[in-house]
């Protein structure tokens, strides 16, 4: 970790307090401004009207805890060191805790805010390094942490516990069950399903809590970083009974019996409604406690996700549209994998009620960030400022954007993008899209035009460099 030397109080002041609030796994089509019509999120609408949205932004992967390692790092995944999901234990109760932890040399946005004089604080789930390791967030540049540090405790919404800071705090009446459970026939009553795979304590009301608490503190003597990272609406589905009730019962005919992974649910539709709901209210409860505490004005808020919609757990991607003409979903390299939602809110600086185009990631935020704040951002990162657009000006010059996970590749280059999906198989191949004709990525046009699939081939090798902990087949 990199030390900065803090400005004045009167000049930290002066800087904008800076929210990052990040759903998991929320597709692009899954909000009302991008066309949603089954789940009402007002708060998320009503900030889109407030600020711009970019409509073609990319999640830092198509997965979690490489997608994070790109948002605190500004590295794309060629370059990051999280590259992929990495796992330090099992699923059993006792099981060590954390994901691949990220290295104390990598600066991180909080480190460079925290270096500013902000008061840094990450709430929800994090998945860069577990307990005692150097990837903790209090090792990566937040003062304060609360919430669940590995992804696969993240898979039950009712722990038996969460952290705060390195310690562990046990959640009431929440006894430890397995968060992968398939039964073969449906049970008897909806009490037993809640019996079965609920507790007491629904975790994301702590978080909730925890933002607002944390904000509440705050002055206007010192700026402050809130890095909300949520874990909804990341399956399993499980959600408070009566949460339900805003949902039409007969949108499900049968229940979820756990056939792809996490546990069942009687009314699977109505709970994952339900769960992007709750995290609408998660905005709009953090949004109230800006407006209360008089800092909504001088606040920059980012809403996004981390990657696009699952396929696993009862969730009915096709019922929601979930990512309206996208193809591919989480894991995918293809745009729905990719494409998130993306608003930000700046009252008197970002234009309100403007949609944009721009090609952009999540590498981009910390540069962007940093111009707006006065920082320096490290010199060996990927992403650029989005400022100018951001502000109402010019677009910035980009040559390409890339991903990578596993066996696939995908790079954008203005209208183009090329895919590899089977690097694992040994078949490196690549598709190619003409996203401007063919936004979904119907038609493969690769033999229409060898030479911009060997530009692109180009641009991949320049872009990627071999890991030794997350190799790329064929390639590494």
């Amino acid at each position: 970790m990199l030390e900065f030397p803090l400005i004045s109080v009167a000049l930290a002041a002066a800087s904008p307090n800076v929210v990052l609030i990040m759903a998991d796994d929320l597709g692009w089509g899954e909000i009302g401004c991008q066309g949603q019509e089954r789940i009402p999120t007002p708060a998320i609408d009503a900030a889109a009207r407030e600020g711009m949205r970019l409509t073609h932004h990319w999640s830092g992967s198509p997965v979690c805890a490489p997608s994070r390692c790109v948002l605190l790092t500004g590295k794309h995944p060629g370059r990051a060191v999280v590259r992929n999901n990495w796992e330090n234990g099992g699923w059993g109760p006792d099981e060590p805790e954390g994901q691949y932890p990220l290295p104390d040399e990598e600066v991180t946005l909080a480190e460079i805010l925290k270096g500013r004089g902000y008061a840094t604080c990450a709430i929800g789930k994090w998945g860069l390094g577990g307990p005692s390791t150097e990837g903790h967030p209090n090792k990566q540049g937040f003062d304060e942490w609360f919430g669940y540090l590995c992804q696969r405790k993240a898979h039950n919404y009712y722990p038996t516990h969460l952290w705060r800071n390195d310690q562990k705090v046990m959640l009431k009446g929440n006894d430890w069950f397995s968060a992968h459970q398939k039964i073969e026939a449906p049970l008897e009553s909806e009490s037993e399903y809640n019996e079965r795979y609920l507790g007491e304590t629904f975790a994301v009301d702590l978080m909730q809590d925890e933002a607002v608490s944390f904000i509440s503190k705050q002055t206007e003597e010192k700026p402050f970083f809130l890095y909300y990272a949520s874990p909804v609406p990341h399956v399993a589905l499980q959600v408070p009974p009566d949460r339900l009730d805003a949902f039409p019962r007969e949108w499900d005919e049968s229940p979820y019996l756990g056939q792809k992974g996490y546990v069942p649910h009687h009314r699977p539709r109505a709970a994952y409604a339900a769960m992007i709901a709750g995290f609408d209210a998660e905005v709009a409860a953090i949004l109230d406690a800006l407006k209360d505490g008089g800092h909504d004005q001088n606040t920059i808020v980012i809403i996004t996700s981390d990657n696009g919609p699952t396929w696993a757990g009862g969730v009915d991607h096709e019922f929601f549209d979930s990512n309206g003409p996208l193809r591919g979903l989480k894991g995918s390299v293809f745009e729905g994998g990719l494409r998130v939602p993306m608003i930000v809110r700046w009252p008197g600086h970002v234009p309100a009620g403007v949609e944009h185009d721009v090609a952009s990631g999540f590498e981009d935020h910390l540069p962007t960030i940093c111009e707006w704040i006065g920082a320096t951002p490290p010199s060996d990162i990927d992403g650029i400022s989005l400022s100018s657009t951001l502000t109402g000006g010019t677009v910035p010059d980009r040559t390409w954007l890339y991903r990578e996970l596993g066996g696939q590749q995908a790079l954008k280059s203005g209208k183009w993008k090329g895919v590899r999906r089977n690097l694992k198989k040994g078949d490196d191949a690549m598709m190619l899209f003409d996203l401007d004709a063919d936004p979904g990525e119907t038609t493969d046009v690769a033999q229409m035009h060898p030479e911009v699939v060997l530009r692109i081939s180009g641009m991949m090798a320049e872009a990627h460099e071999p890991s030794e902990v997350f190799p790329l087949p064929m390639i590494d």
